[in-house]
């Protein structure tokens, strides 16, 4: 298949329609981003990549790697985890405080905001040095051992992070965080402001297309009943409270960020991941799910 043919037309397409996201504008540092760019990148299980655009671009991946912080505790703790988490799509704003009162302290499911803090908690009580061997997990497994946290975009994640630090407090309360707060934040923080490229984050998750394995190094990651339920919670709750139209027009599993950035598994075959940093009224990135609305609709490669 002409995979790069096929980018450039859908590409060309949706310049025809206006664009009505706006950048994320409460981090200071995303709302400097310049809002015309625009990457794809597919890699297959087999190794061969294909891309448009500016899919060699780095951006801040933000919530994209709640998804790996989420299955490195996910290899430690097993089911123990979801006695701190649920599992179950939000139906609410993914900092909703209200929700998380109603449900006593536990995250609806982990790929929202409370849910990744009370992840970076376990991993906090799981590792010797959290950042650095985050860090190292997630360059084994994009293959690239450049990749690094965002000084200046961690801290203003920091500076903008008043409602954060009122789900970890309400959630101290409830007796469902372990560890100091400035500690869980801190690796919060820095996990929210990796960079990649569309390529590296395509590459990066081709283990959840791979049964489970990195492909070039063999490096098993998760058992293949665990990486059917991560892929399975990404299709239910990878995009907050659009994780129901994502699936109804696009048919993958999936994860998205407030940098714009959605990386999409389908299990055996690819990883596509597409960056136009502009957001809907959801916190999803407006052109990259019309995009990939009609990348699996052209190519008929869903999972449906």
């Amino acid at each position: 298949m002409h995979y790069e043919k096929i980018f450039e037309e859908i590409f060309h397409e949706l310049q025809l329609t206006e664009d009505k996201g706006q950048v994320a504008e409460y981090i200071p540092e995303l709302a400097s981003v310049d809002p015309n760019q625009f990457g794809v990148h597919l890699t297959t299980v087999e190794g061969a990549g294909f891309s448009f655009g500016d899919a060699q671009t780095q951006f801040s991946i933000q919530s994209i790697a709640k998804v790996l912080s989420f299955v490195m505790a996910y290899g430690r703790l097993k089911s123990e985890i979801w006695e701190r988490t649920n599992l179950e799509p939000a139906g609410t704003p993914f900092n909703s405080l209200l929700q998380l009162e109603i449900d006593m302290g536990i995250p609806r499911n982990p790929f929202i905001n409370a849910g990744a803090i009370v992840i970076c908690d376990i991993l906090v009580s799981q590792l010797a040095d959290p950042k650095e061997e985050v860090l190292a997990f997630v360059r084994r497994l994009s293959g690239n051992s450049s990749i690094h946290y965002n000084p200046r975009v961690a801290r203003s994640e920091k500076d903008s992070g008043s409602r954060n630090y009122a789900m970890i407090y309400l959630m101290k309360s409830f007796g469902n965080i372990d560890n100091e707060i400035e500690t869980v934040m801190d690796l919060y923080f820095h996990l929210c402001s990796l960079e990649m490229s569309c390529e590296e984050l395509a590459t990066t998750f081709l283990f959840l297309a791979n049964n489970g394995v990195v492909p070039w190094s063999d490096e098993r990651i998760l058992s293949p009943s665990r990486t059917k339920r991560t892929n399975a919670l990404m299709q239910t709750c990878g995009f907050y409270d659009e994780a129901g139209q994502f699936t109804f027009k696009v048919g993958l599993p999936g994860k998205s960020g407030v940098g714009g950035g959605i990386v999409a598994v389908h299990p055996g075959k690819y990883t596509i991941a597409v960056w136009s940093p502009p957001l809907n009224s959801k916190g999803n990135s407006y052109r990259g799910m019309l995009f990939l609305e009609q990348f699996t609709t052209v190519t008929r490669l869903s999972i449906f």
